[in-house]
């Protein structure tokens, strides 16, 4: 491939082939090669002039890479692929301000060069869609925006008002471009959070053995294993084992359901607990996840409230603007006054700023690290009164410590019992469990080849066998009421003595327990800071929900500022509280990370997931946060309660202005041109500051400043 080097600023190279080089879907593939590469993190690429703009590590070495690639490519290499979303979502920016350039550029070509004859026709062409569109609304019976700008538009012609005619479909052309970009870019979103980054599956083969394979090589038939917190890849059926998986995605429902043998599961659903064989039935763009996708296509549910009810706002003026024009006409009797008050659409106005503010936000979010998968979701966040945390992983660092091992018999020693739940614990994905494999590594204690294979109890725990004997781990809760560990009133007291300071795992062998591992995990360090900040922002309640022991529980309020918690709670419990909270009137925001977190999160008015939240939460969130800065709740709701206060000042200033010129026009002080002129400009500049960012450049530097002092 030949090429020019169009710009290089070290970390960002564009370069052009020129027109014709490759079609859009080849533009697809290239950049799908160029991102096979680990230092490249972006690709774009126009078809329209063969442009290949690449982010990447910036040094020579790779820059000379990313050439010899170019280079090395030929027509043969060249293939069809689908884009990503990230592209997708770039082209619809790119396609929005191409549009609006357009719409600029031939307004300002009109007047410029186009003889005066010449532009009066083309605005009654261009009237001629405002016109349909109100006598549709007309013989609907509907009064609203559309007959509106019917009626003013038509007026405007009949007075050879051609001007104030032109402006005001300028205007609400932008208005519409606008509104289309918002809910593109919405649903873009939506379908990015929706949409399986799955690369490779787990097939198992006739002989009953398991083999890692790319996703895309997947067929119908062919069974595949899915683990404990995967994402189900496809649709199909249970061949073996039994699990728990959760369909919020799917159905909305915040309990998992016990999926086993002959049960059908769907893509985009997550397994909580078990391990399942399923039967490929459809995969890719067959199933149930994609159809639900394609949908979206036709969701309204995007908006904001808002905005929807900026729009039925904008409806109910227009009875009112009839109302004034027919009564200045009446106590008048010219025409020319009527008319300035037909001009004065409030509705254009507020059907303008309320997207652009919407989506400026939404844009603002992205910039500063945080995915809002909707408007209204940004709005529910900004009217919530309580927030709900989960402790680890949230309030915690999520790195949890081995502080104390505590044999409780005389059948095995201390280092036996970190050996034994290292054992059990290296096969489950979570924090406690993977600070007591550290702490066993740590010490030297090999513990591979001491247990058989570990088996997951469907809504239990884990369990294995261990010297030939049920060995079980895990909370108080599951080994006491679930699996009956009976407990001498002597290992209760060095229970209660330790529960107090630290949270406690408990090892059982063959119904008895033998051993407790002592854990703490220390609070983040801008955790107390953060939740006083919430308060101080219009948070009333804010609610600390943890698995931990009421000691335990009761000290990481303490230290945090928090004086509602809730210990020893189960996921189900979780989801119930929330519940709880919601029924009492309260709008709640749930954050956690992790799979026992997702039915509270798909509970909550608005829920939000951290950085390195498990698959399922991330999926069921509203928000996700993309950097590991509790901080970003914060930020998240100045910047949501910003976004609602700016709408509200575009609705006073709107009223304000077009309201003196409805008086203005009724005196006659004003002509309709004169009056549109000004309803335009004005409703122009709103548009302007509603996309004005919400934040402050250096807020959260100061505030971060300040709490370090």
């Amino acid at each position: 491939m030949k090429f020019k080097v169009m710009y290089d600023n070290g970390s960002r190279i564009r370069v052009r082939s020129g027109q014709w080089a490759f079609t859009k879907e080849e533009g697809y593939g290239l950049a799908s090669l160029l991102l096979n590469q680990s230092f490249i993190h972006e690709v774009y690429t126009s078809h329209r002039n063969g442009s290949i703009t690449v982010y990447y590590d910036g040094d020579e070495e790779n820059k000379q890479k990313i050439f010899d690639i170019l280079k090395s490519i030929t027509l043969d290499d060249l293939f069809e692929a689908e884009p990503t979303q990230i592209q997708v979502s770039k082209e619809i920016t790119d396609d929005f301000y191409l549009k609006l350039s357009k719409m600029i550029f031939n307004r300002i070509g009109y007047r410029l060069f186009l003889p005066m004859p010449i532009r009066n026709a083309l605005t009654i062409y261009h009237a001629a869609k405002y016109i349909w569109e109100g006598l549709d609304s007309l013989t609907a019976f509907r009064c609203d925006v559309a007959l509106l700008d019917g009626a003013a538009v038509a007026g405007a012609l009949l007075h050879k008002q051609y001007k104030p005619a032109g402006s005001m479909m300028f205007l609400l052309s932008i208005s519409d471009a606008l509104e289309d970009y918002t809910i593109q870019k919405a649903k873009s979103t939506l379908k990015d959070s929706l949409a399986l980054n799955i690369d490779t599956v787990w097939v198992v083969g006739e002989d009953g053995e398991e083999k890692q394979c790319p996703a895309v090589d997947i067929d119908k038939g062919d069974k595949i294993k899915i683990h404990m917190g995967d994402v189900i890849p496809v649709d199909g059926k249970v061949i073996e084992g039994d699990a728990m998986v959760n369909e919020a995605s799917m159905t909305g429902e915040p309990l998992a359901v016990h999926k086993k043998i002959g049960k059908t599961v769907h893509a985009g659903t997550v397994v909580e607990e078990g391990n399942i064989v399923v039967e490929v039935y459809s995969m890719n763009k067959e199933t149930r996840l994609n159809k639900i996708i394609d949908l979206i296509e036709n969701s309204e549910e995007l908006k904001a409230d808002t905005q929807s009810k900026a729009e039925k706002l904008a409806d109910s003026i227009v009875p009112y603007s009839f109302l004034a024009t027919a009564l200045t006409y009446l106590i008048t009797g010219n025409p020319t006054k009527a008319l300035s008050v037909l001009m004065v659409d409030f509705s254009c106005a507020i059907k303008l700023t309320t997207p652009l503010s919407i989506i400026s936000a939404m844009r603002e979010a992205s910039d500063n690290r945080m995915m809002v998968k909707g408007g209204k979701f940004l709005e529910n966040y900004a009217n919530a009164d309580t927030i709900v945390f989960d402790k680890t992983g949230t309030l915690t660092n999520a790195t949890p410590e081995v502080v104390d091992v505590i044999p409780m018999s005389r059948r095995y020693k201390r280092d036996d019992i970190l050996r034994m739940a290292a054992c059990i614990e290296e096969h489950f994905a979570h924090s406690i469990a993977t600070a007591i494999v550290k702490q066993a590594e740590k010490e030297g204690l090999k513990h591979e080849e001491d247990h058989s294979e570990v088996k997951y109890i469907v809504a239990h725990g884990i369990v294995t066998e261990y010297d030939g004997k049920r060995a079980v781990i895990g909370s108080r809760h599951f080994l006491f009421d679930d699996e009956k560990v009976k407990v001498t009133k002597t290992q209760e007291r060095k229970i209660n003595k330790n529960a107090e300071e630290h949270s406690v795992v408990y090892l059982a062998i063959d119904g008895k327990l033998e051993g407790i591992i002592c854990i703490d995990d220390p609070v983040r360090e801008e955790a107390k800071y953060v939740i006083e900040e919430l308060k101080s922002l219009g948070i009333e309640n804010v609610i600390m929900l943890t698995g931990d022991s009421e000691s335990g529980a009761k000290a990481g309020a303490e230290a945090l500022g928090i004086t509602e918690y809730r210990s020893q709670v189960l996921p189900e419990e979780k989801s119930r509280i929330v519940e709880e909270l919601k029924a009492e009137g309260k709008t709640v925001i749930m954050v956690g990370d992790g799979i026992n977190d997702s039915p509270a999160l798909a509970a909550a008015d608005v829920s939000v997931s951290m950085k390195n939240s498990s698959d399922i939460a991330r999926e069921v969130a509203d928000i996700s946060l993309l950097s590991d800065d509790l901080y970003d709740l914060v930020t998240l709701r100045k910047l949501s309660v910003g976004m609602l206060d700016k709408i509200d000042t575009n609705y006073r200033n709107i009223v304000e202005v077009n309201g003196s010129l409805l008086v203005l026009g009724v005196l006659g002080v004003i002509s309709p041109s004169t009056s549109s002129m000004i309803h335009n400009f004005s409703t122009m500049l709103f548009g302007a500051l509603s996309t004005k960012s919400v934040l402050k450049d250096d807020e959260s530097i100061e505030v971060k400043a300040t709490e370090v002092a």
